[in-house]
């Protein structure tokens, strides 16, 4: 095992094409409101130097539990969230991230976002014709009456609503959950998207129909050639979706690679925390030992104030002294796989990540960057 070098990287870039959306070093930290003006600033840290790549017709699994920023790190990369620091690319070009609508529509024309709720996602007083035929004609798919009809019942039949005429004049409250969500995908689709952000597509569903929307969106992630970023917090569906996973714990990505390599041989203490949980006598840990008697102790750290370091390390069983003061580099396992963790090698070069009272001003490609209500009263003083 070795720390990844630039030659492990153009060998990376050589067994996938380059990334249609891809983030680096993102950061978002939400302030909390507060009922005294002059109490000191917190902040939540939800998302910490996270990084991620999406490639067309290819499926990348974000897994974690509830809390650990995924959901941040979808709408972050559909710009519902701004960001506190950090860049987006999209097909290699820096992200212009102004906020006037005719900016915003353009790159939501190719980044859609499909949300975890099929019940408050759609406007109840709306019909199907109208969820799908608004986002025909806000990109400029469709003009006519004719050409939205056409483009509407294409998509009721691409997401197998059919026959489409007893689905298109429906309310929400006329559909099933399954429906609903099938209603929610065509309308991502509408736009015509490259990149499809699928946050917990299924989890409000019952277990009897989840796979059928997962079937769903493999079919049109290979006939669409989506890049398509799949949220979860079951590891196991994650390997049946994916082809690569990604493990997120408390805002930092912990491990990542093919989905195969990374369910059946996790390295990081959190990974193997998390299979635990849906326990395997053939997946055996590091040690020889089957993960069910990995041991599990204390609970996820507040994000108000976290944990200097790697973030697991309060609840890791193999906590060293250099956990607590930096956050391990990535290290290359070989087959794509990797994992930020001092117990491979010497965890690539350490990475200090200091919790502070409040974020200090980062700057941000295209925006002139953030600003902590600390300074703002600094510079009128």
């Amino acid at each position: 095992m070795s720390v990844i070098n630039q030659s492990q990287v153009e060998s990376e870039k050589q067994t996938h094409p380059e990334p249609i959306l891809e983030a680096k070093n993102l950061r978002k930290y939400f302030p909390l409101h507060q009922s005294n003006p002059l109490a000191e600033k917190h902040f939540v840290h939800a998302v910490e130097d996270t990084s991620i790549a999406l490639y067309p017709g290819r499926a990348t699994a974000l897994v974690g539990e509830s809390g650990s920023g995924k959901t941040t790190v979808a709408r972050m990369l559909a710009r519902v969230y701004d960001l506190t620091a950090g860049t987006l690319y999209f097909r290699g070009e820096p992200v212009h991230l102004s906020h006037r609508a005719a900016v915003l529509r353009a790159y939501r024309r190719h980044v859609q976002l499909v949300f975890q709720d099929p019940f408050s996602s759609l406007n109840p007083i709306h019909n199907v014709r109208y969820h799908l035929s608004r986002p025909l004609r806000v990109f400029g798919h469709a003009k006519s009456k004719k050409e939205v009809n056409e483009q509407v019942m294409a998509l009721l039949n691409k997401v197998s609503l059919t026959p489409a005429e007893q689905f298109i004049e429906k309310y929400p409250h006329q559909l099933s959950g399954g429906q609903r969500q099938r209603i929610a995908i065509a309308r991502a689709l509408a736009a015509q998207p490259e990149v499809l952000l699928a946050d917990e597509p299924v989890s409000m569903l019952d277990v009897s129909i989840r796979l059928d929307v997962l079937n769903l969106m493999l079919r049109l992630k290979d006939e669409e050639k989506l890049a398509l970023l799949f949220i979860t917090h079951d590891i196991a569906s994650a390997r049946y979706f994916a082809e690569d996973t990604l493990v997120m714990y408390a805002g930092q990505m912990v491990e990542g690679g093919p989905s195969d390599g990374v369910i059946q041989q996790p390295k990081h203490p959190y990974t193997q925390l998390l299979l635990s949980a849906a326990p395997d006598p053939d997946r055996l840990g590091p040690d020889g030992k089957s993960l069910m008697t990995l041991p599990a102790r204390g609970e996820i750290p507040s994000l108000i104030r976290p944990p200097n370091g790697c973030r697991f390390h309060p609840r890791c069983p193999h906590a060293m002294p250099e956990c607590r003061d930096h956050f391990p580099g990535r290290t290359d396992l070989g087959g794509g796989h990797w994992t930020h963790c001092f117990l491979y090698g010497d965890g690539g070069a350490q990475s200090p990540i200091i919790v502070t009272k409040a974020p200090s001003r980062m700057k941000i490609e295209g925006q002139n960057g953030f600003e902590t209500p600390n300074e703002k009263k600094q510079e009128n003083a």
